[in-house]
């Protein structure tokens, strides 16, 4: 019973943005809507609506930031871990996550309007780099002992250079890492509103800014759709997080 009490909490809050999104109307103090609708679904799919857009372009800036932050943080963690000064460049790895992302992004914007970076892609996805980075750094950083020195000696001992040591030992090793940092990378990506708001400058209209517009505009109904969206990739994450990781499935 208390099982189910706990997912029933988990799961409402996203029917009743599905339903809220469906309704036609939903005036209060009324219960139920009084009709369900899929018009401003019909729209999205049809593109006449900006959210298409803002969902593709999200994917993109998520999908390339995850990437690019878990392939950099597992190299860049393993020569930080080996280093004579590894306390100190841990601790300046902390740096970002002492302030907050807004401020955060008004102290480089300077640095990106210099570049031409201000208002554009891959602005928006250099400032989100700057966070999910350091953390896929300090996310490895724990994978690095010891333990994996040796057996990373031990292959080079009997015979294997550095690509199979990567390719047959540590990468596989690392597999169930690597997934996580992957998914926890997109996760702060795809979220991510007041860095992406500053740097993007309105411009590069994600669909976590789109939620906002919404929100600021009392277009609850749109917002709703939105938000739906919103929640699917990390709904989706969730169900690979706990089929192959909690579970081992490889």
């Amino acid at each position: 019973m208390a099982a189910r009490m706990i997912a029933l909490a988990f799961v409402f809050p996203v029917l009743y943005l599905l339903v809220l999104s469906l309704a036609d109307s939903w005036i209060f103090p009324q219960l139920l809507p009084e009709a369900l609708t899929l018009k401003r679904w019909g729209t999205l799919v049809g593109g006449a609506n900006n959210l298409w857009g803002s969902l593709l372009l999200s994917l993109i800036i998520a999908f390339t930031v995850a990437t690019v932050s878990t392939i950099c943080g597992f190299f860049t963690s393993k020569h930080l871990a080996y280093h004579p000064n590894r306390s100190l460049w841990m601790r300046l790895s902390y740096f970002p996550f002492v302030l907050s992302p807004v401020i955060y992004a008004a102290v480089l914007y300077y640095y990106f309007i210099r570049l031409g970076l201000s208002g554009s892609i891959m602005g928006v996805i250099l400032g989100q780099l700057l966070i999910a980075y350091p953390y896929s750094v300090i996310l490895f950083s724990g994978f690095w002992s010891k333990r994996m020195l040796h057996i990373e000696k031990l292959v080079q001992t009997l015979g294997g250079h550095r690509w199979q040591t990567y390719r047959r030992v540590l990468l596989p090793m690392a597999q169930g890492l690597l997934l996580v940092c992957f998914f926890q990378t997109f996760l702060i990506s795809w979220f991510e509103y007041g860095l992406t708001t500053i740097i993007g400058v309105g411009k590069v209209q994600t669909l976590t800014l789109k939620v906002f517009q919404y929100i600021n505009e009392a277009s609850f109904y749109n917002a709703a759709l939105s938000s739906s969206l919103l929640v699917l990739p990390p709904i989706i994450l969730l169900y690979f997080n706990k089929r192959y990781l909690f579970q081992k499935r490889w």
